[in-house]
């Protein structure tokens, strides 16, 4: 099923500063399934600590394929510090899993791709709008209110004069 839309048009409620991390990977051969299957499994413990960690800085996620080869995540987070500090981070799962992960592309010779893009977004240079659709991306991430809290224009939004 899935969530019910809220009707009329929603904002992201949020007005903060935000960081945008994508992160995917691309199966290269799908008959190297010891290459790419470890790959695509790591990222749901992770999630899962994120999760359990109430102060992680992760606001947010979205699973999403990109075509028969091709998944990644958009994340949310609430600050490049608290992303670097997880991905830093001695007792966290983050970094045995990317030592596992290296050693894997080294092995694999190209079987799996592996990419990620960071975006430092700051206040006042996001805007959102969603028309009878559940809370998503950055919404789901923040809660929604109603447009005409934050303006009725993307302009208005993005406090542009």
């Amino acid at each position: 099923m899935g969530a019910r839309p809220i009707e009329g048009r929603m904002t992201a409620a949020s007005e903060d500063g935000v960081v945008v991390f994508l992160i995917g990977m691309r199966v290269n051969s799908f008959a190297a399934v010891r290459s790419w299957w470890p790959v695509a499994r790591a990222m749901g413990p992770m999630l899962a600590e994120l999760a359990r960690e109430r102060d992680s800085g992760l606001l947010g996620y979205k699973a999403l394929l990109g075509g028969p080869r091709e998944a990644y995540l958009v994340q949310y987070w609430e600050s490049k510090e608290k992303l670097l500090a997880y991905a830093a981070a001695p007792d966290g799962s983050h970094r045995p899993t990317w030592a596992a992960f290296n050693r894997r592309l080294r092995e694999g010779k190209g079987k799996v791709g592996f990419w990620h893009e960071t975006y430092v977004v700051p206040a006042g240079s996001h805007e959102s709008i969603y028309v009878n659709m559940p809370e998503f991306g950055l919404g789901r991430a923040t809660g929604v209110v109603p447009v005409a809290r934050r303006g009725d224009r993307a302009a208005e939004r993005l406090r542009v004069n």
